[in-house]
């Protein structure tokens, strides 16, 4: 029986990152990496209403240019960035339906559920709104962005089958991390037969430039494959995937994903060991062993975001991406709603309850000369 995705390949154009120059899109790069990604065969396009000038551009380097039938168009809705304004919140619909021109969305998602971003799209009826506009043929596909625990997929998707699929963040770093618990919610996911499209394959980047140790397991398994390709051919290897999105800014990147990617390959047994051996020697560099636990914020007085906040510092120390890690950290007063480092007031509560005996107003004062 065909699933929902079957024929789409299974790399997928991710808007969330397109180039620019200085402070405006390259457009002329733009439109060159979107006729190369359909002339390759590509299909699946993935912007979100969040995603700021990201639609119009995708406007006119796409969907001004070609055949709306010739590709799939994925859009997203972020009740939580109008949390006061229902309406508001609904009417994002309309805004990325005009600044698109999309005309209808091939598969359309409600943006980031997960912690306390859940209950939002309930009690604005989301979900009810757009399976009216599926039903009035401006929405094919319902699904759901998700950055959650696995126990709130599973009530989401028992609570919402018209959910037809589930976005989530797959790759090899983050299958067992405390925070992102990627190998679970999958699981979750095929349980509930819920076809699946990945985003952050290559961990927005940072795998393409993976610790020295890391890159040299790859090297020496093969020194002609990117290190991108290993992280996405990772992603694309698990059943039941409609697509792995990359969220490509040039050309060039386009070129690599597209190498091998276009004619995808599942990694071989052989090949999946050496991406196991990458994971044991990345759980082995050192970082602040932080499993997520949460006691440390129910005994905070201040509501310190404490286990998001170190999950950014460490992405600094494992990568070195500082964009990243700043992104991430500004996460916990944004999408998170908690508290960032600088509201410690060191009282030591946290470290009282800490399993891992963490010395976590250390690691804050770190966090804020750092990240702040």
């Amino acid at each position: 029986m065909a699933y929902l995705g079957e024929n789409v390949m299974k790399l997928g154009f991710g808007l969330m990152r397109l180039p620019k120059k200085g402070d405006e899109f390259d457009m002329e790069q733009i439109k060159a990496m979107v006729d190369r990604f359909l002339e390759a065969g590509g299909t699946y396009f993935d912007t979100a209403f969040a995603y700021p000038g990201s639609e119009e551009a995708i406007r006119e380097a796409l969907i001004e240019r070609y055949p709306r039938e010739s590709f799939l168009f994925a859009d997203k809705l972020a009740a939580w960035l109008n949390l006061d304004d229902r309406e508001k919140a609904l009417r994002q619909f309309d805004i990325s339906l005009e600044k698109s021109g999309a005309g209808y969305f091939d598969f359309y998602l409600l943006h980031n559920l997960g912690d306390d971003r859940i209950d939002i799209y309930d009690d604005y009826g989301v979900w009810d709104f757009v399976k009216e506009k599926k039903a009035e043929g401006k929405i094919r596909h319902i699904g759901f962005s998700f950055h959650g625990t696995p126990a709130q997929l599973r009530e989401i998707l028992t609570k919402h089958p018209e959910a037809e699929f589930v976005q989530l963040q797959i790759n090899y770093a983050d299958m067992e991390h405390p925070l992102i618990r990627s190998r679970e919610c999958y699981e979750v996911a095929r349980e509930f037969d819920k076809p699946v499209v990945i985003m952050e394959p290559v961990k927005g980047g940072m795998l393409a430039t993976p610790p020295e140790a890391v890159a040299e397991v790859f090297r020496r398994a093969d020194p002609d494959a990117s290190l991108a390709s290993w992280a996405i051919r990772y992603a694309a290897s698990r059943e039941g995937i409609i697509t792995v999105l990359s969220g490509m800014s040039t050309l060039e990147q386009m070129e690599d994903n597209l190498s091998f990617m276009k004619e995808f390959r599942r990694l071989s047994e052989e090949e999946q060991a050496v991406v196991k051996e990458a994971q044991e020697v990345l759980a082995k560099i050192p970082i602040i062993p932080c499993t997520s636990c949460g006691y440390c914020m129910k005994v905070c007085p201040e509501n310190v975001g404490i286990p998001r906040i170190f999950n950014a510092l460490n992405l600094l120390r494992l990568y070195g991406n500082m964009t990243q890690a700043k992104r991430q950290y500004a996460n916990v007063r944004g999408i998170f709603r908690k508290k960032t480092a600088e509201a410690c007031i060191r009282c030591g509560q946290c470290e009282g309850v800490c399993p891992q005996h963490i010395r976590i107003r250390d690691e804050l004062e770190n966090a804020k000369e750092a990240l702040d």
